[in-house]
């Protein structure tokens, strides 16, 4: 019998990762929908084709329909709630797949209240910004038995995204790891991009010529990254596609982690400085880590919003 898929979590990504989920993933029943403001599911679930979501107003009435359980929530706090309220009843067999970027120690202890229960469990961070999940392109790193990681594979590639990173009977934790890490290399990237354009201002280059050079050059995230500054789209934008919040939470576990094994990510503390700045000019919830640019600028007797 084909399984029945709950989805927690209708954030920017996880709108787009449920989009292509009803739209690609043959799913035989209606996707269960459940967010913390119904208005959100509502509004999700009239763009997409009429009968293939199901709209629950509380956790218990999707857990107890569901088979396989997506959960992508802002933090660690949210999740550990999330789950203490999913686990409450007999949840034996269903499979659980955390997707929420999460301290290791945090999914680990989560899939001990999990496995505890008789269930199954998946760490499953993904790489992308909401671009690629409303794409399909998103990167899946899932980690945990192998056997759990086939049930999950068939809404992974080709379905919510273009490929995957496993850890099969791996530990949990190390999905999040590399998650971190990744994240790492995003924060460093805004960075030195945010630096650069403020330079390029100031020496009188322009902005133009050096998003030439980036594109012409890097590319991909670099270019992504550059366009939201170049374009003003770190300041103008209703909802950020990386909230300053979300970031520093983030560059945090990455810190804290690097800490814990002896290693230092001394450029990180000059992101999460600059991010710092950006949640007290724009709002933590409202300032995109693009904002960074912002930031640099500020920083260099510059206003934050530039002329775009």
């Amino acid at each position: 019998m084909a399984p029945q898929l709950f989805w927690i979590g209708l954030g920017n990504m996880g709108r787009g990762m449920v989009k292509n989920l009803v739209e690609k993933g043959n799913l035989e029943k209606p996707l269960i929908l459940y967010n913390r403001t119904r208005k959100r599911s509502e509004e999700l679930a009239a763009k997409l084709p009429e009968g293939k979501t199901e709209i629950v107003d509380s956790l218990e009435e999707g857990i107890k329909k569901a088979d396989i359980i997506f959960t992508i929530v802002t933090n660690d706090a949210v999740v550990q709630g999330v789950f203490q309220d999913l686990l409450k009843g007999d949840v034996a067999g269903k499979l659980f797949v955390e997707c929420s970027t999460i301290y290791p120690d945090t999914t680990e202890q989560v899939a001990k209240l999990v496995t505890d229960k008789g269930a199954q469990f998946v760490a499953c961070p993904v790489f992308g910004a909401p671009p690629a999940a409303e794409a399909g392109q998103l990167v899946f790193v899932p980690a945990g038995p192998k056997s759990n990681i086939e049930r999950l594979r068939p809404y992974m590639k080709g379905v919510m995204g273009r490929a995957e990173i496993p850890f099969e009977d791996k530990p949990y934790s190390h999905a999040l790891k590399l998650k971190l890490v990744g994240n790492s290399f995003v924060l460093n990237t805004v960075t030195i991009l945010g630096e650069g354009f403020t330079l390029a201002e100031k020496t009188g280059v322009g902005a133009e010529a050096l998003q030439q050079l980036v594109d012409t050059m890097f590319g991909g995230i670099y270019s992504s990254y550059a366009d939201r500054m170049v374009k003003g789209t770190y300041w103008k934008m209703e909802e950020p596609l990386f909230s300053a919040n979300n970031s520093r939470k983030d560059a945090g576990h990455a810190m804290n982690m690097a800490k814990g094994v002896g290693a230092n990510l001394k450029t990180v503390e000059v992101a999460d400085e600059y991010l710092k700045n950006v949640a007290e000019y724009a709002g933590g919830d409202k300032g995109d880590i693009a904002g960074i640019y912002g930031s640099a600028r500020k920083d260099a007797g510059l206003k934050y919003e530039n002329d775009a």
